[in-house]
């Protein structure tokens, strides 16, 4: 019987507004993400929009605006978990970042509709997508100075390939002629490489990295005994 005295009717016109108003804003969002062929594209960016406006509606209607501004920061911590399930690690560099942050994006519009805050979910989706167009001849410009700029921070990591029951020795003698050389490490990270290999990349503090000096230390390494391959790579969006 509960859940007969619940039923509202202008409450429940109140509710298919703000859904379709996050339906149509985070539309809008995952339609320009599913251009560009991105992780999270149309669907998934709705589905958060309708998703953060229903659990904000429900909390309005059932408590108030208290109430429902503990849901929203509730959907802002939830929405940061999904987006980092959208960041990858590939080849040392770590992609995805602009989607999860559209996706938080998405969840903020969402949570503006549920909220009854229409003009402000239009105002957020337009800065968002702003972001995701409007700025993106900004970033080529900015990407096509020499990576030896000074305002450049590259990260270097450098790679070798070890048989697996030499693993540990392998990992010890690589630290140490890193060391030796000048280079020190802020993270060490192993992964299976094939079925009796690993590979073991050491992220270098040093900013400023010589070619010739690091080629010349990758040969070196190369010829370490237990070693079957070496190789460094800089980054700039890591």
């Amino acid at each position: 019987m509960e859940s007969l005295n619940n039923i509202n009717l202008v409450s429940l016109a109140d509710t298919a507004i703000s859904l379709l108003t996050a339906f149509i804003f985070g539309g809008l969002i995952g339609l320009e993400r599913q251009y560009r062929q991105r992780t999270a594209g149309l669907r998934t960016n709705i589905l958060v929009a309708i998703g953060a406006a229903i659990f904000v509606d429900a909390a309005n209607r059932l408590a108030g605006h208290d109430g429902a501004i503990h849901v929203m920061a509730y959907v802002v911590s939830g929405i940061g978990f999904l987006g980092a399930g959208v960041i990858m690690r590939e080849e040392g560099n770590v992609r995805g970042i602009n989607t999860a942050a559209t996706l938080w994006g998405s969840g903020a519009v969402g949570a503006c509709a549920g909220a009854d805050l229409i003009l402000e979910a239009g105002l957020a989706t337009l800065f968002v997508l702003a972001a995701n167009t409007l700025l993106r001849p900004v970033v080529r410009l900015i990407n096509r100075q020499p990576l030896d700029s000074v305002s450049v921070e590259v990260t270097n990591s450098v790679y070798i390939i070890t048989p697996k029951h030499s693993q540990k020795i392998a990992l010890k003698r690589f630290i140490e002629i890193l060391e030796t050389a000048g280079y020190q490490t802020q993270d060490i990270e192993v992964h299976q490489f094939g079925s009796d290999e690993v590979e073991i990349q050491a992220v270098l503090t040093d900013s400023a990295v010589e070619g010739k000096q690091m080629d010349a230390l990758i040969a070196y390494i190369a010829g370490m005994e237990f070693v079957n391959q070496a190789f460094w790579s800089p980054s700039t969006t890591d």
